[in-house]
């Protein structure tokens, strides 16, 4: 019997553009350490439910910085520890769209192409200056 040949049809790749579009239009995944640590809350938040404000056993534990001389004492440790600058970078770092490896290997190998080019361009134009100002300024 004659087997049938199957048609490969190859999808076009993807730029890192198009991706970073694609990823921007996604919805948001919620992260498992978010549910985690909203399970984790769970027992505390009911604790607190039945009883009144001021008798409330974990009341600083749950919201630290509730508090003015607090949340003070919280800015001045993000301002000398830079956490701020962390925090934002870590969300920053989030947010990249990292390419895959065929697109970093046409990436290195284009910038290893333009910096020998360059290199050769660079060298051929010094040998010749090099040639004229000898044969001018040494004659």
């Amino acid at each position: 019997m004659a087997e049938k040949k199957r048609r490969v049809v190859k999808k076009p790749t993807e730029s890192v553009r198009e991706k970073a579009t694609k990823a921007q239009d996604k919805p948001v995944k919620r992260r498992l350490h978010r549910t985690a640590a909203t399970a984790a809350s769970k027992p505390v938040r009911a604790a607190g439910r039945g009883v009144k404000k001021a008798a409330k056993p974990f009341a600083f534990a749950v919201k630290p910085f509730r508090t003015r001389p607090a949340r003070f004492i919280g800015r001045v440790m993000t301002s000398i520890l830079f956490l701020r600058y962390f925090r934002e970078s870590w969300k920053e770092l989030r947010n990249v769209t990292w390419p895959n490896r065929r697109e970093t290997l046409k990436l290195t190998l284009a910038v290893f192409v333009f910096a020998i080019g360059f290199g050769l361009i660079i060298s051929v134009v010094d040998f010749g200056l090099d040639k004229l100002f000898k044969e001018l300024l040494l004659k």
